[in-house]
């Protein structure tokens, strides 16, 4: 990866969605999420919702041209990308702008709304083939748009290798074949003039939020170039982020939600946030001189997970490798604080989510009865759960012990309580969890718990 100093610049020529799902509106969230500055040059308006495109207005040619000179004349724009050309007149001065500022372009070639409603004129089709694919730096169509552009139908991996030869040989120095309208596992091929095919697989993610996902495609790919990634290391990059994008669409209208570009940008800064509240949390169990009072035998784990729209698992959630031991009278953790770092925890905070999506952070604590009797000191409500009733077939199921535990205590409780414990079974220690908000107020609620238990003891000793 080449390493740049500065903001990349990237524009879009594209049309713009009203509702705010693909277009213009996609791109700018996706450079902005990535980490270049974006600017656009509007092809049309377009008015639409998650339902459908009511109505196309193009902007005139000439003035898609003026808006590309006057970016390209201002700022350092080395790479643009194309989405909505509607009509033969804008491909070719689109195309004629891309020659003459030296832009390296990625071309999404949009054709039909995720409606269905259809966004490329067919007697443009030819001039796309013509002009704008011998200038595409990387060319992104679906199997659909790629079937269209080589006139060549495609419904196998066979026809995807014979269709992206072909459209290296129209002009294109990259492309992508997209996979995701074929059947089977999706893969992405990645065709390179001189270089063998390169596969991207996939998952299918089961989302009624997919508007957008081309666009969104093609402006990370355009992004990672930006940013000095090689073409192949930008396509893998791209499509993980379709992918979480995908995974946390949004929920709006009464039709196909659109993608979430942004859900990217806050998934990092969510993780630093919850290292940020684990690590403080850390450090005022290592400074206190109560908190080993409450270490068990198999030592203590803290964890905090991501929001729940964001949570799919245990790596979701922030613990501590190796635990946090009593060390000469200090807890002192084994590691530092990374996502999968706990699993006994974090089922236990995935859990109580399910229930309080507020409840984010738990830490496990020995059992005792005097603990037990600082709660109630301390007004902490608690609910347990008899790990003696577990079934059998709960037993057998690999991490299904504590979140059914968990969801024993709470629904006896009527909700997510300050503490939830057991008192063990053959084999099995007694352990009580102490949830809260976030680690920081778990941490503080141990320690409170941990000072009033030294001063119960202190005043029992003869």
């Amino acid at each position: 990866m080449t390493k740049v100093s500065r903001t990349p610049v990237v524009l879009t020529i594209a049309g713009s969605d009203s509702g705010g799902g693909a277009g213009i509106q996609a791109d700018l969230k996706t450079f902005a999420a990535l980490g270049v500055h974006g600017a656009s040059a509007i092809t049309a308006v377009t008015a639409q919702d998650t339902t459908g495109v009511s109505g196309i207005h193009e902007i005139p040619p000439a003035m898609v041209r003026a808006q590309i000179e006057a970016v390209v004349k201002d700022m350092e724009v080395e790479f643009a990308k194309t989405g909505m050309l509607s009509s033969s007149q804008i491909i070719s001065e689109v195309s004629r702008a891309i020659t003459e500022f030296g832009l390296k372009a990625i071309v999404d070639p949009v054709m039909v709304a995720k409606s269905g409603a259809h966004l490329l004129r067919q007697e443009a089709v030819s001039c796309l083939n013509e002009e704008l694919i011998p200038v595409a730096h990387v060319l992104t169509p679906n199997a659909e748009e790629a079937s269209v552009l080589a006139k060549m139908r495609i419904s196998s991996m066979d026809d995807v290798l014979r269709v992206g030869d072909v459209l290296l040989d129209m002009g294109a120095r990259h492309v992508v074949i997209k996979g995701g309208h074929l059947p089977g596992e999706p893969i992405d091929t990645l065709f390179s003039r001189g270089r063998a095919p390169m596969f991207y697989r996939g998952e299918r993610i089961p989302s009624k939020a997919t508007h957008g996902t081309g666009c969104t495609f093609s402006a990370a790919i355009a992004s990672c170039l930006a940013l000095g990634y090689p073409v192949e290391e930008a396509v893998g990059l791209a499509k993980q982020f379709v992918r979480n994008a995908i995974l946390h669409g949004l929920e709006v209208g009464k039709g196909v939600g659109p993608v979430n570009p942004i859900s990217n940008l806050e998934i990092d800064a969510e993780k630093f946030r919850v290292i940020s509240s684990v690590s403080d949390a850390l450090c005022l169990l290592e400074s206190s001189e109560f908190a080993p009072l409450l270490s068990p035998e198999c030592q203590i784990n803290l964890a905090m997970s991501l929001p729940l729209r964001y949570a799919s698992g245990v790596e979701s959630v922030c613990g501590v490798p190796g635990r946090i031991s009593n060390a000469s009278g200090r807890l002192k953790p084994a590691s530092c604080p990374s996502f999968g770092g706990s699993r006994h925890v974090a089922r236990a905070v995935l859990s109580a989510m399910r229930h309080d999506p507020g409840v984010r952070s738990a830490m496990n604590i020995r059992y005792s009865g005097e603990i037990l009797r600082v709660l109630n000191d301390l007004g902490y409500s608690h609910s347990s759960y008899d790990r003696t009733k577990e079934p059998e077939e709960i037993k057998a199921a690999e991490g299904a012990s504590i979140p059914w535990g968990i969801e024993e205590a709470i629904k006896a409780h009527g909700g997510v309580p300050d503490v939830v414990y057991h008192t063990g079974d053959w084999g099995k220690e007694a352990m009580m969890l102490v949830f809260g908000k976030d680690a920081v107020e778990v941490a503080m609620k141990a320690i409170r718990i941990a000072r009033r238990l030294a001063e119960v003891t202190s005043a029992g000793t003869p």
